[in-house]
């Protein structure tokens, strides 16, 4: 990707900026009541379900994360208790920044306005979002947008709050399927993917790829 000047640097949150923490969660949760082969088992399953809540009409994120336990226990035969499910969404605003995050984002915070979509609600989010120490132009949510990434409407809803078209905006995250996947079908070409590990490269989806958010000012000239 060519050096580009955005309007707006726009990031996913959580798995991007804050360590996701999902899976540990749910081994905090579950990992006494079973073996280690069914536990690794188990969170595979909770991440897909996770996916498969949020592609249809919005619902609550606590709904979502009970809804994926609820359903990873029928599938490995464990009792579910909405209590877990709720624990485990409770967890979640204490979640921190990956630590190259304050430095990559002070360094462009003051000359590009920083603006967040991400999958969450209203009510945990801006705990999240103050772990990383810098302002934001705007904090966006699922809840705001009554859809959830990958689908357009997030992203439609964010251009439409913004005021701006997907020339306008580079978009940040270390998912495809979440996130890049639908930038690119949707013609946003300033994108960047911050190699977390948690998914595999796909040139395909014509991206800038960065280590960590430290990586980010050289795509933007700073």
């Amino acid at each position: 990707m060519p050096r580009f000047s955005p309007k707006y640097i726009t990031f996913d949150c959580y798995g991007t900026l804050t360590n996701f923490q999902m899976a540990e969660g749910a081994r905090e949760v579950y990992g006494s009541r079973l073996d280690p082969a069914t536990m690794d088992a188990f969170v595979e399953s909770f991440r897909g379900y996770r996916l498969d809540e949020v592609l249809g009409a919005w619902k609550p994120f606590e709904d979502v994360i009970c809804n994926a336990v609820e359903r990873s226990c029928k599938k490995h035969g464990v009792p579910f208790d909405l209590a877990d499910g709720q624990r485990i969404y409770q967890m979640v605003p204490g979640w921190k920044s990956h630590p190259d995050v304050h430095e990559g984002l002070a360094k462009i915070a003051n000359k590009i306005p920083l603006v967040i979509l991400s999958n969450a609600s209203n009510d945990q989010i801006h705990h999240n979002v103050a772990a990383h120490g810098v302002p934001f132009h705007a904090v966006l949510t699922a809840q705001d947008a009554q859809a959830y990434k990958p689908r357009y409407r997030a992203f439609e809803y964010m251009l439409d709050t913004l005021g701006c078209g997907p020339d306008d905006i580079l978009h940040v995250s270390s998912s495809f399927r979440y996130d890049l996947m639908t930038a690119y079908d949707l013609g946003i070409k300033a994108k960047a993917w911050v190699n977390r590990g948690h998914e595999p490269a796909n040139p395909f989806y014509e991206y800038a790829e960065i280590p960590d958010v430290r990586g980010l000012a050289a795509l933007v000239g700073l």
